[in-house]
């Protein structure tokens, strides 16, 4: 403490860049303070630094941080109640730019392993924080800062990384809740199923850009009987509601009626969620995809024959590349990259598909025969993606019945309340006209090796070190909406729908760089690679592939990172 004040004296009278004498580890009041760099002006980042609190002086109960899960469910709450911290005893704005201020990157509905928040095994609790030093224009305002680093940071440690200071009972049932999501998860394999709604859960959000639980007039999900299922939760205890097994399970009803609401909801299952957010009981496997149309994305390599065969002018679909793919071959590009990621589960919904890749009726079939026709819809593949491989399809459809003949389930939303209509729907599709037999046998491969092995790509390293201009060394950054900077590159993940934060694409841009430096990346194909080094940040932390402390990022799902692979505009693979 004495040092940091000195250090600080020493700051009058300089510009702001005198707050650089500060660098270094100090020990205050029951903790140490790492400062690891200092901004260069009041109007740059914020500085970020550290606040290590010792395993005797937190005192966190090891059955709190027993197991992987439980940890990151603790981390996550005291980042929480750090945020809140902040907020009722930081001072604030103290001069130009981000002057006084202090932040912590926390979690939205989502229950994330971030790098803000640590708890080390010995029991050490680290935050990582940005913290604005004072300025009045570009001249230092010591005392704020002493006040600042001397007064508010030790009492944010006390009020909210000292275990003696907290909630016990809060924040055991907030680590016991994100636990009871982790085993129903697990669960749903155990049993043959791919997803679970809890009676009781909320499912509607606030609005389309708030993600919190809707406040007033939101229906209780109420699972129908026949799919009715009650596991036991280890905390929670019997928890009734609805299961959907592995197959092909058609979401269907009027339009406002919560086809989209649901999916939505599963989309997010991959997700432990906080409590209190409505969808804590909702989940889904946890390498379930989201598949979308995406006019315009590049595709580099991909099998797309399962879907799309005899282009015009003889252009192979085996290895299929393009600079600025059309609706239809995005999304046939975007399913076999799912499954080549390890997906189980894909999820669709009518409103974002393309309809020519969806379906096709028996006067189109008439009228534009097969010869003339590229495309098998997914109509007449549904059923083969899951005998086949063992991928099972979750689909809202609300204009066709082409997929009756091929649904296991087929559930209804009335009112935002599920009915289970499978029965009658099978009895409608066997008067319907079904596809044309001669079409679905066009492509004679199968779903199981159409992906295997990466669609015979290998990575190309040198394209995964960003490179800025001049050849120089490239940034990494997150730009709002979903854009990544990758050096010169830009990449677009906007519909990339369950890259739920910003920390997961920054941490991306890390992953895709250290594909770049693995040993004898070109034997790898890219699922593998990314796989390697995701593997490495899960074991090792975030600062093992970000090269230094961050307090920035967030884990991503394999699913995610081979997307925004894919995204890449500069192909990255090879084909062998």
């Amino acid at each position: 403490m004495e040092q940091l004040q000195e250090k600080l004296l020493g700051v009058h009278g300089r510009g702001y860049r005198g707050y650089k004498i500060l660098r270094g580890r100090y020990v205050l009041d029951g903790f140490h303070l790492q400062v690891d760099w200092v901004q260069g002006d009041p109007y740059a980042e914020p500085s970020p630094m550290r606040l290590l609190v010792a395993p005797d002086r937190a005192a966190i109960p090891a059955s709190l941080r027993n197991n992987r899960i439980r940890t990151t469910a603790l981390e996550d709450y005291l980042a929480r109640q750090m945020e809140r911290a902040i907020v009722h005893l930081v001072k604030g704005s103290r001069g130009s730019g981000h002057s006084g201020k202090v932040r912590i990157r926390t979690n939205g509905q989502a229950v994330l392993r971030r790098s803000a928040l640590l708890v080390h095994e010995d029991g050490t609790v680290e935050a990582r924080l940005r913290v604005g030093l004072p300025a009045a224009g570009r001249r230092p305002l010591v005392d704020e800062a002493r006040e600042m680093l001397c007064e508010e940071l030790p009492a944010l440690v006390d009020k909210a990384l000292i275990y003696a200071h907290l909630d016990a009972d809060d924040v055991t049932e907030h680590v016991n809740r994100i636990e009871d999501q982790a085993w129903l998860r697990e669960w749903l394999h155990k049993e043959g199923l791919v997803a679970f709604v809890a009676n009781g859960a909320i499912l509607p959000r606030r609005s389309g850009v708030d993600d919190r639980p809707m406040e007033h007039g939101a229906h209780p999900f109420s699972a129908p009987k026949s799919l009715l299922r009650t596991p036991t939760l280890p905390h929670a205890g019997p928890t009734p509601g609805m299961a959907i097994p592995q197959g092909v399970t058609l979401i269907v009803g009027g339009g406002f009626h919560g086809k989209s609401t649901l999916l939505q909801a599963l989309e997010r299952g991959v997700y432990n969620h906080r409590p209190g957010d409505g969808r804590e009981r909702v989940v889904t496997d946890p390498s379930a995809v989201k598949i979308c149309a995406e006019d315009g994305r590049a595709v580099h390599g991909v099998e797309l024959r399962p879907f799309i065969n005899h282009l015009p002018g003889g252009k192979p679909t085996h290895h299929f590349t393009t600079e600025n793919a059309s609706g239809s071959t995005s999304q046939a590009a975007n399913i076999m990259e799912a499954l080549a990621s390890g997906s189980r589960l894909l999820l669709m919904d009518e409103d974002t598909s393309a309809t020519n890749f969806m379906i096709r009726d028996s006067g189109m079939r008439a009228l534009v025969s097969p010869d003339r026709e590229p495309i098998t819809p997914l109509s007449d593949r549904i059923r083969r993606l899951y005998e086949e491989a063992g991928v099972s399809t979750i689909l809202v459809m609300g204009g066709s019945s082409a997929f009756f003949s091929a649904a296991d389930h087929v559930v209804m939303m009335d009112n935002y309340r599920p009915e289970d209509v499978t029965t009658r729907a099978i009895e409608l599709a066997a008067g319907l006209e079904m596809s044309n037999k001669e079409e679905m046998e066009a492509w004679h491969g199968s779903f199981a090796d159409a992906y295997r092995d990466g669609f015979g790509r290998r990575l190309i390293p040198e394209t995964l070190i960003p490179i800025g201009r001049s050849g120089r060394p490239g940034k990494i950054a997150w730009r709002t909406p979903k854009r990544l900077q990758f050096g010169e590159l830009e990449l677009d993940l906007s519909r990339v729908e369950q890259l739920v934060d910003p920390g997961q694409g920054l941490a991306m841009g890390y992953l895709l760089r250290a594909c770049g430096l693995l040993e004898s990346p070109l034997e790898l194909t890219p699922e593998r690679a990314l796989s390697k080094v995701l593997d490495r940040m899960e074991r090792d932390g975030f600062d093992a592939i970000r090269g230094e402390p961050s307090g920035e990022l967030a884990l991503p799902r394999l699913q995610e990172l081979t997307a925004a692979f894919n995204r890449m505009r500069v192909s990255a693979v090879k084909s062998i």
